[in-house]
């Protein structure tokens, strides 16, 4: 038997291709794809391109090329089925089992599907050309909202006493329409009443931009009707693993590595009209592990701003101590506050996007600093009060299922409560032997040593072993004397010792009157420091070490003109450039 089609276009859409490739294959962005070494061939020089955007790879050594099933399969060795079931599970969807039940599932679904289609369409249109409707597109205009949100969004209006059941019952059951939660049967009037009549309604998509659900607003103010209602759970929507305009944001990951998460439907359509589209919403529901698991598949950074009242700051609450455990190395979780009273929607409204994305760069707190902010302020300065203190945030972070995130959070939160007891700490200071980075120190590391290049770090392993073996390659300058650097300043280094070196003095680091910010980055990140420290460190050692950093350095060289060479041969196509590529190729492999 066949999967659904929608069944598998679901799995699609949940799963960005570089997410399933980067399982195997080491992956670095460039431009709007994704680079690395081909899994199907061994080599040195990365062939293999990934597109999240046109969903596919394509390994330019092999010709393989495909969708996230097809590499699954191959890299796998997994047919057809074994690779959904593999790829259902990494986007957390329940396996297709092709029983009778599932059968039967698969027909109420596309009913479900298609009485939402026909229920949004028709009250979508009703909205925007009905002329009963008037006061429902002042409210929307009160909002400052037009006709392009409106048709953005598919918003409706629903009026207080609507007849749409009769007409969805000439083609659907009823029990199927009361299925969909769309209508409840009232009893004691014995008749279908539609749940969101006198409301707009916002059609909540599934992440493949069907409608599933509906979030309400009324437009009046009237204290004995909540202002927002959702859809009530069915066996096809769950307000937990679903979040209002993912459909559309989520096509924005191939741009931006940020999403803003916010409470309402209007404050999503509002920063979308005002040009900040990579937002989302909840669900009127307390901040699941499944959303952000969800939104961690497409974006690193989440960005969780709530409205700045009391309700907004003890949502946000919830929604770190609940979040927390999610946290990733890779990825980022932070709180955006905004000013009393003002929620994202009217926030940027009054000010405009640029404020509003420049406020949220200087304003935004991390998740493990806004938890401990929130403790600290709840807590006195006597031992009991610092002792349960202590005790949740040692809860807190307990919770956190990466170990190495954990490890970081915990020794944040520890060294906070420190300062907050300085004399307690005076003896322990005595028997301190190694402190472990704290994660603001540990993050600031590992932005500073992303900006370097690859060949950058391969060249200050050069500069430290030569810089801490001076005695030795004085008397094996030789081996050094030709080495071919890429970066200027390196290479002017470089030169400065080998010329000290050449005047057969016997020299110390400081005599070679190098800029102390320079030595202190080589110092800093050179890779082969952490090496030295597992390994002997005998003269053949280190010299071993320089031959393979010099290798390293001479195939990037070669690797570098070869991209010149085939760069240069697709446009002339001449016989020198091309046997001189090959004789280029031919000395890499050698070498």
């Amino acid at each position: 038997m066949k999967y659904p089609k929608e069944y598998l276009d679901e799995i699609k859409t949940r799963l960005k291709v570089s997410s399933v490739v980067s399982k195997v294959v080491t992956l670095k962005k460039r431009g709007k794809e994704f680079v690395g070494l081909s899994p199907f061939k061994n080599e040195k020089t990365p062939s293999f391109t990934v597109n999240d955007e046109k969903e596919f790879y394509h390994c330019f050594a092999t010709s393989e090329h495909g969708n996230i099933f097809d590499f699954v399969m191959k890299t796998q060795n997994l047919r057809f089925g074994e690779a959904v079931k593999y790829l259902a599970n990494m986007a957390g969807m329940q396996p297709y089992l092709f029983t009778k039940q599932d059968e039967e599932r698969e027909k109420k679904w596309k009913e479900y599907l298609l009485i939402y289609s026909k229920y949004v369409d028709f009250y979508h249109n009703e909205l925007l050309k009905n002329e009963k409707y008037s006061n429902a597109r002042e409210y929307l205009k009160s909002r400052s909202l037009g006709k392009s949100e409106v048709k953005k969004f598919k918003i409706g209006f629903i009026e207080k006493n609507p007849v749409f059941f009769e007409k969805l019952k000439q083609e659907f059951s009823e029990k199927i329409l009361l299925e969909s939660g769309l209508f409840y049967f009232d009893e004691k009037k014995n008749i279908y009443v539609e749940r969101f009549r006198g409301r707009l309604i916002f059609p909540i998509n599934n992440i493949s931009g069907q409608p599933i659900a509906l979030g309400g607003r009324i437009i009046e103010s009237l204290d004995y009707l909540a202002k927002y209602i959702n859809s009530p759970e069915t066996i096809f929507f769950k307000k937990g693993s679903n979040l209002y305009n993912l459909d559309l944001a989520r096509k924005l990951s191939n741009k931006l590595d940020h999403i803003f998460l916010v409470e309402g439907y209007m404050d999503v359509v509002g920063l979308s009209k005002n040009g900040v589209e990579n937002v989302v919403a909840n669900l009127g529901t307390s901040l699941t592990d499944k959303q952000i698991l969800i939104l961690n598949q497409f974006f690193d950074d989440i960005i969780i701003c709530f409205d700045g009242d009391e309700s907004g700051y003890k949502a946000a609450l919830r929604a770190a101590e609940n979040s927390i455990k999610e946290l990733r190395p890779e990825k980022q979780l932070s709180f955006l506050f905004l000013p009393n009273n003002e929620d994202p929607d009217s926030f940027v409204n009054k000010n405009g996007k640029n404020y509003f994305l420049e406020f949220s760069k200087k304003s935004k707190l991390p998740i493990h600093q806004f938890i401990f902010s929130h403790y600290k302020k709840q807590t006195g300065n006597d031992p009991s009060s610092l002792a349960l203190f202590e005790k949740k945030l040692r809860s807190i972070a307990n919770t956190i299922k990466d170990s190495f995130i954990k490890k970081y959070v915990l020794e944040y939160f520890l060294e906070k409560i420190a300062e907050l007891t300085p004399h307690s700490n005076l003896n322990k200071k005595k028997f301190y032997i190694k402190k472990t980075k704290s994660l603001e120190t540990t993050k600031k590391h590992f932005n500073e040593s992303r900006s370097l290049t690859g060949v950058e770090l391969k060249e200050f392993s050069l500069l430290y072993l030569i810089m801490n073996n001076l005695n030795l390659l004085q008397s094996n300058i030789f081996l050094i004397e030709n080495i071919k650097l890429f970066t200027e300043i390196n290479t002017k280094i470089l030169a400065a010792i080998i010329f000290k070196l050449k005047t057969q003095e016997k020299i110390s680091i400081n005599d070679l009157n190098l800029d102390q910010q320079l030595l202190d980055k080589i110092n800093k990140f050179a890779p082969i420091k952490y090496i030295l420290k597992t390994k002997s460190k005998n003269d053949h050692q280190i010299l071993e070490f320089l031959e393979d950093i010099k290798r390293d350095l001479v195939n990037y060289d070669l690797e570098f003109r070869i991209q010149e060479l085939e760069s240069k041969f697709s446009e002339d196509m001449s016989e020198a450039t091309f046997n001189e590529l090959k004789e280029l190729k031919k000395e890499k492999n050698i070498n």
